[in-house]
């Protein structure tokens, strides 16, 4: 080809990205959020607005439905594993893990409070913590909050997770652990995935060795609460301990 037949060839330049038909949509949210705060927003609207950054363009009210219908309300979306979320017809692996991310910083922040405060006179912020941690979980898991001589928290470790209605637990396991801690005393914690956070007979018969086993080592145990959606249950306030 001739070099002026190359000046005159026309110059094929992409097409300008057209505007979301949703954007007027994201916009409206943001302004209400902004102004009216985000307290007054429905638990949808919320759930839209933490999937704005990670979907940045579509209609994810649908999706943000969808989620809230599946797992039964926002702290049961956010509780969902990684594995449930990505089944999510629409969500992605990435806006998945966003909102793990998001429960996880909700934990966290939970259990400042807890942490600096003398736990066994703090029933409010440890229970709030302990509904944020484990209320929506779908297996069993048992964790121990393990404190100094001042009830203050050192440690809140999961022992064990189980099925769906059982979790192992091992009071050698429990008691060792607090000893590598020198922990004083204990706060035994599981949860009911069925929601309803009754006691039963093997959790009682469970606490009772794990009482006796911490007893030999002068450890002692405060409460065991198990924790449902439907609410939660103080073994020392049902007289169990």
């Amino acid at each position: 080809m001739p070099p002026s037949d190359l000046q005159e060839a026309p110059l094929f330049l992409s097409a300008p990205v057209p505007p979301s038909p949703h954007a007027g949509h994201r916009e409206r949210l943001r302004h209400r959020a902004r102004h009216g705060g985000p307290a007054a927003l429905p638990d949808y609207e919320l759930l839209e607005l933490l999937l704005f950054r990670s979907l940045p363009r579509g209609d994810v009210k649908p999706l943000a439905k969808a989620l809230l219908s599946r797992f039964g309300s926002l702290a049961g979306v956010f509780g969902a594993p990684l594995e449930d979320l990505v089944r999510v017809r629409g969500l992605g692996e990435q806006a998945a893990l966003d909102l793990k991310l998001t429960h996880e910083a909700a934990v966290r922040i939970s259990r400042e409070p807890v942490a600096r405060r003398t736990v066994i006179t703090s029933w409010t912020q440890l229970s709030a913590y302990l509904r944020t941690a484990m209320a929506h979980e779908p297996r069993e898991q048992f964790r121990v909050l393990f404190l100094d001589r001042k009830n203050q928290l050192i440690a809140d470790e999961a022992m064990n997770e189980g099925t769906v209605d059982h979790a192992p637990v091992y009071p050698r396991e429990v008691v060792r652990r607090a000893l590598e801690l020198s922990a004083s005393a204990l706060i035994l914690a599981h949860n009911h995935p069925s929601g309803d956070p009754t006691p039963s007979q093997a959790d009682i018969t469970m606490t009772r060795e794990v009482i006796e086993a911490a007893r030999v080592l002068r450890l002692s145990v405060h409460d065991h609460v198990i924790v449902g959606r439907d609410g939660l249950t103080s073994f020392r306030a049902q007289g169990l301990i």
